[in-house]
């Protein structure tokens, strides 16, 4: 044992500061450095042998031993630090991959799990961007998607029992932008209950890792945009998948290595600083989302407010309250007037910035119809709740009473 690191286990708050990270390999450096290395000096000539045999899967390093670095485009000192130092943020987690943004994490899970043939099952609405992906690029590979509306419980359990050749399961829960939530148990008993092995996955973006825990419920991977709040100040680009088990993520670092697609020793670096204040600003954002939300609610101007706390359904307060901690900060408000009376409350906005992307320390605004979720089709926009009238707020850390009156003082001008 080594007589400078506890006996005891350290608190995922103390963890996500001390693991992963030895000063000694940084010339005493408090903090992890930054290196930009492209290629790296092997101790031996076995040494190399056994990094390449790592690397290709024919061998696995011994309890904890680690091969030797080989050259960026694999793995890198600080991608190995940022990923050592993210896992205790994600309960359940015992490994994570990065990449160099959310939409190269989500691309590499299905490149991984789901070869031309196979079907995955995936919930709607979704990001924009996931939505490109899966009919612009895996659809004309082969690679079917069935998808099932947010929320739908009873829908979401028969497509997976039903999907011939089914390799994954995809869900965005909360799904953007209208922060309708799916029974993620309810999909992970569905995936178990079939011969063959179903991956589960969870875009835990909007509520992670703070207050949604997919892993603990059974899912087998968690896929962020760390782009959002782990990086949290809208200032980088950054993916990551976190997974109960080494091996998968060990598969999905190998593609990692073909496709390049690897988070660079920079951001990493900025990514690793970000970690410890995960918490400290999901909370306050979070209840200052809340706080706003609870004084427009019967505005006048306002049709309808999505935000978790102002469920009214008995099937999504039951999945909120069986898994989420708390609501977030993140809602969306549909005006009377539609596309018209959003376009007005956009352009009247100053605190809060009229640009999509969510999660920063900054209040952000966008209309959805018109920007991330442009790409849908008008019918699957209205099944989805993506109307014309509706506006997305991310709620950042400034003083909550200042964006109210700023919203309010919008919505007179509607």
């Amino acid at each position: 044992m080594d007589p400078k690191k506890p006996s005891y286990v350290v608190r995922p708050p103390t963890a996500v500061l001390t693991r992963g990270f030895d000063p000694s390999l940084s010339v005493g450096s408090a903090r992890p450095a930054v290196f930009r290395s492209s290629t790296y000096v092997f101790q031996t000539p076995e040494a190399a042998e056994h990094a390449f045999e790592c690397a290709l899967g024919r061998a696995h390093p011994a309890e904890g031993q680690r091969p030797d670095l080989i050259y960026a485009r694999l793995s890198h000192p600080n991608a190995e630090i940022v990923e050592d130092q993210i896992v205790p943020l994600e309960p359940g987690a015992k490994a994570a991959a990065v990449f160099n943004s959310g939409m190269a994490a989500i691309s590499t899970f299905f490149l991984a799990s789901c070869p031309p043939g196979s079907t995955f099952v995936y919930t709607t609405p979704l990001y924009g961007g996931t939505h490109h992906l899966i009919h612009q690029f895996l659809a004309p590979l082969g690679v079917r998607g069935i998808p099932v509306r947010a929320g739908d419980t009873a829908a979401l359990v028969a497509a997976i029992g039903a999907a011939e050749r089914l390799r994954a399961v995809f869900l965005e829960s909360p799904a953007n932008p209208t922060l309708v939530m799916s029974d993620i148990a309810a999909a992970v008993k569905a995936a178990r209950a079939r011969e063959e092995p179903v991956l589960v996955a969870v875009d835990n973006t909007l509520l992670g890792p703070a207050f949604q825990h997919p892993l603990t419920l059974g899912a087998d991977l968690v896929v962020y945009s760390a782009t959002k709040y782990l990086g949290g100040f809208s200032d980088m680009l950054a993916g990551v998948v976190l997974g109960s088990s080494e091996e998968q993520i060990a598969e999905l670092r190998g593609l990692r290595g073909i496709l390049g697609n690897i988070l660079q020793p920079d951001e990493c670096w900025m990514l690793d600083g970000r970690l410890p204040t995960v918490h400290l600003r999901m909370n306050r954002q979070s209840k200052n989302a809340q706080r706003i939300v609870e004084a427009l609610e019967g505005h006048p101007k306002i049709e309808r407010i999505h935000y978790p706390m102002l469920f009214d359904d008995p099937e999504q307060v039951r999945i909120r309250d069986a898994q989420c901690d708390f609501p977030g900060a993140l809602f969306s408000l549909v005006l009377r007037g539609g596309k018209a009376a959003a376009f007005d409350l956009l352009r009247n906005l100053h605190i809060a910035k009229n640009a999509v992307s969510l999660g920063g320390v900054e209040s952000l605004a966008c209309h959805p119809a018109t920007t991330t979720h442009s790409e849908m089709s008008a019918e699957d926009l209205a099944a989805s709740g993506v109307v014309d009238g509706l506006v997305r707020f991310s709620v950042g850390i400034e003083d909550y009473r200042d964006v109210l009156r700023e919203i309010r003082a919008a919505l007179d001008l509607c």
